[in-house]
């Protein structure tokens, strides 16, 4: 068996200590392509390539049989709080 759900996402947790991971197989159970999602206080000053850099080094390991991630957000944990505008719609 290849890489599973849960080899990325121990392997992305052990680098970053998300405060939010959300990993989705995107290769129909066969493990070869992430879609990932997270939020961590380590991408704090970090520009976007800084960033994917990092998951990409976590996932290093791992990529000899990975076809492909997809990192969808990596955002800190300011940035992923919704404005305020929105949230007050959102009670409206």
């Amino acid at each position: 068996m290849g890489v599973t759900k849960e080899d990325v996402e121990a392997a992305v947790a052990a680098a970053l200590s998300p405060t939010h991971l959300v990993v989705t197989d995107t290769s129909g159970g066969c493990g070869a392509s992430y879609e990932i999602e997270v939020v961590s206080d380590k991408f704090e000053g970090k520009r976007l390539l800084e960033r994917h850099r990092m998951v990409n080094t976590a996932l290093a390991p791992h990529m000899a049989e990975i076809h492909a991630v997809s990192i969808k957000k990596a955002l800190t944990p300011a940035q992923a709080q919704p404005e305020p505008a929105a949230a007050d719609k959102a009670q409206a």
